[in-house]
């Protein structure tokens, strides 16, 4: 038997050190790292580019054509025959135009060259991205400028340079730039509070963990609904016979051929260099979840559009699709996308509140920071991750409220209560669980519960935003945030510029405590679900947008612009340019859900159900001339005949009023607003009838796979 188990043992020792091994010698293969410009720079180069990540100095066309010889080498080594400038339009995702490192050289032979000229600057047409009348269609001309912070990566045999996206007159098209912007307004002010402390960091970064949920289900369910190939989510389906109620799927067994493709990713995300770190399933069914390890702001969120890229073409490898909309099945949870963010000096993370949290100053400054910017600017967070998809998800069982509130939890809340009551401030305990059985060791309890309903809630040391929806690129709700800190930060410095060093920890107390007093308002730890808590807000006067036309006019409030435009984060052209990029893209996926109802209604549902109908009245028919009268045939007759009617006047309307959105383009705010009060209800009427037949309709006569097949496959 101990031979057996020894043998066990050992062959199971040699899979884990082969599957280690695997990982060690893969990790990051298709990622130029630090180490490989570290082996094929030369020294003096090297330590010149270092300079320019590190201290922002300005990069060298002498730096960059010998940077550019060593990425074209190692590029070329790995089977990459092209090059990329990849940026982030205002769309949201990325895009990128390919071009060969191939040089004619006019006698039948070619050269593979790659310029620093072609490294640092590169010129995609720009006309047919959103500019929010940046510039005219016309003006195509825009510019791509590489971003040396953000390593280059091999994917799909091209080698891809990270890169901001500006218009000829050099005003932000993307959504990097702010985001550089805001670290770098950030980090500014941020060293000048560290300074009166006696500290002087080199560094000064965010760090963030994207929590990405996503659904899969079977590619061939997927193929068959026009609504999830255009939209991304059902506009129709009945609700299941079994939805989420027995919370079994959460934390479950994962399916063998979901469990594949995961490690599939997983292989694809760590070549990459992307430190996938956890997965499971989630509370919905068929929904999941991937989380990596925390990384530097702008590289985390990369990482993650690379990783919500690879999910949807990955998927298919394995007979699946993958929805990274934020609610792809009405009657389930919906998905959300957690931005966990801290702030890190040199590595030291300033939001640690150490082993006695109340007489730790400094991470009391930064929380008080936090505690002030958020509630000063709940309106531009919460514009922040304002989207058409998001607004099915806020407020509903899964997902966070729209009103904006900061959850510290229970021994972080007695130590901010105590300050500013006056009390003795007491030291937090953590307490041993004894849980009745000798073989279990005890639990060391932490200081704090999670606190899944609050938009804000502090996890020990971070801060968790969960209002961020499944398919947002997380760099507009990190612009917030990073600037709302820098300018309490800025405050901070400022008002204790000229404090005497035998004053400053009175002092900072004092500003801490008198923060903590001004915006208590945005405490709360409570149940963000209940509607007490609206009443609460409300005589709070904390702001409450429930949609997002009511969430977008923040962005160009002149304090807003104002405010962007005191940290060089957004002008004020750009801030009225993501305006209206932001309401055009809200309309213009109402006007595809819209048209695609219209379409599968037509051309689906209406033609499915006048041939079950004609089958169950010629049913009808036939008995009745024997003699037969089949009462519930006639009574599924004149309901399928009253649904079609009413399905027929439903659609018309939507119609009607889709086509009166079209004409509002001019005017922004009042097309957002007509979607919202008047196209949105009329969907809402048309797939309520339609969702009624479903369930009338025979199976077979039925045009789209339903929920109860596509949510619960094998």
């Amino acid at each position: 038997m101990w031979q057996e188990v020894l043998l066990a043992l050992t062959y199971s020792s040699k899979e884990a050190f082969v599957a280690n091994d695997k990982v060690s010698r893969e990790f990051g293969t298709l990622l130029f790292t630090d180490a490989d410009m570290q082996e094929r720079l030369p020294k003096p180069t090297y330590k010149r580019l270092r300079d320019v990540i590190r201290h922002g100095k300005p990069l060298e066309i002498d730096i960059a054509n010998e940077v550019a010889h060593a990425m074209k080498e190692w590029a070329l080594e790995h089977g990459a025959t092209h090059f990329t400038h990849w940026f982030q339009p205002l769309t949201g995702i990325t895009s990128e135009k390919h071009d060969s490192f191939m040089t004619p050289q006019g006698n039948g032979t070619i050269l593979m060259t790659f310029s620093g000229k072609e490294l640092v600057q590169g010129e995609p047409d720009a006309s047919s991205f959103p500019s929010g009348g940046l510039r005219a269609t016309f003006e195509a001309r825009g510019y791509t400028v590489w971003d040396p912070v953000s390593p280059t990566f091999i994917k799909d045999e091209v080698l891809c340079i990270p890169t901001a996206f500006i218009s000829y007159t050099g005003e932000a098209l993307d959504k990097r730039t702010p985001l550089l912007r805001s670290q770098l307004a950030l980090e500014r002010h941020a060293k000048r509070v560290l300074a009166l402390f006696g500290q002087t960091p080199e560094r000064i970064v965010t760090n963030i963990g994207p929590e990405q949920e996503y659904f899969l289900i079977r590619e061939k369910d997927f193929e068959k609904r026009p609504d999830l190939i255009l939209c991304g989510r059902t506009l129709f389906g009945c609700e299941p016979s079994k939805g989420q109620e027995l919370d079994d799927h959460y934390f479950g067994a994962i399916r063998p051929t979901v469990n594949d493709f995961m490690k599939e990713l997983d292989d694809e995300l760590w070549k990459l260099g992307i430190p996938a770190k956890t997965k499971h399933n989630e509370v919905a069914p068929c929904q999941h979840e991937l989380a990596p390890v925390f990384e530097q702001g702008s590289l985390a969120i990369d990482n993650n559009l690379l990783t919500m890229e690879k999910l949807k073409l990955l998927a298919p490898h394995h007979g699946l699709a993958c929805l990274e909309h934020e609610r792809p099945f009405d009657y389930v949870n919906g998905s959300g996308k957690h931005d966990n963010w801290s702030l890190a000096a040199d590595g030291d993370n300033l939001l640690e509140p150490g082993d006695n949290p109340g007489k730790n100053l400094r991470f009391l400054v930064f929380l008080a920071c936090l505690v002030a910017g958020v509630d000063t600017h709940a309106d531009l967070l919460r514009m922040s991750i304002a989207s058409a998809g998001n607004d099915h998800r806020l407020g509903a069982n899964e997902a966070p409220p729209a009103i904006v509130s900061i959850f510290l939890g229970d021994a972080l809340s007695a130590i901010v209560n105590d300050l500013m009551s006056g009390a003795d401030v007491h030291k937090a305990k953590r307490t041993k669980m004894d849980l009745g059985v000798p073989t279990l060791p005890k639990v060391l309890r932490d200081n704090t519960d999670r606190n899944r309903t609050s938009p804000f809630a502090f996890t020990g040391n971070k801060f968790e935003f969960r209002m961020c929806g499944s398919q947002q690129n997380l760099s507009d709700p990190n612009v917030v945030l990073n600037t709302i800190v820098a300018e309490q930060c800025d405050r901070f410095a400022t008002d204790l510029a000229d404090v005497s060093e035998s004053k400053f920890t009175e002092q900072a107390l004092k500003w801490v405590i008198d923060s903590f007093k001004d915006h208590k308002r945005i405490f709360f730890e409570g149940n963000g679900y209940s509607s007490k808590w609206e009443k609460i807000a409300e005589k709070r006067g904390l702001p409450h947008f429930r949609t997002t036309p009511d969430a977008l006019p923040a962005l160009i409030a002149p304090e807003n612009i104002a405010f962007f435009e005191t940290y060089g984060v957004l002008s004020e052209n750009e801030a009225h340019a993501r305006y209206v990029a932001k309401a055009e893209q809200y309309a213009k996926v109402l006007n595809i859900e819209a048209k695609t109802m219209s379409y599968m209604t037509r051309h689906m549902y209406l033609p499915a159900l006048f041939k079950y109908s004609g089958k169950v009245a010629e049913s009808v028919a036939r008995k009745q001339e024997i003699g037969i009268t089949s009462q519930a045939e006639l009574d599924v007759t004149r309901k399928l005949t009253e649904g079609i009617d009413g399905i027929y006047a439903a659609v018309g309307e939507l119609e009607a009023k889709n086509g009166h959105a079209a004409t509002l383009r001019s005017k922004p705010q009042t097309q957002c607003e007509f979607y919202r009060d008047e196209v949105i209800p009329a969907m809402e009427q048309l797939r309520k009838i339609v969702d009624e037949m479903e369930l009338i309709c025979g199976h077979d006569f039925w045009p789209v796979p339903s929920y109860n097949e596509m949510l619960f496959y094998v």
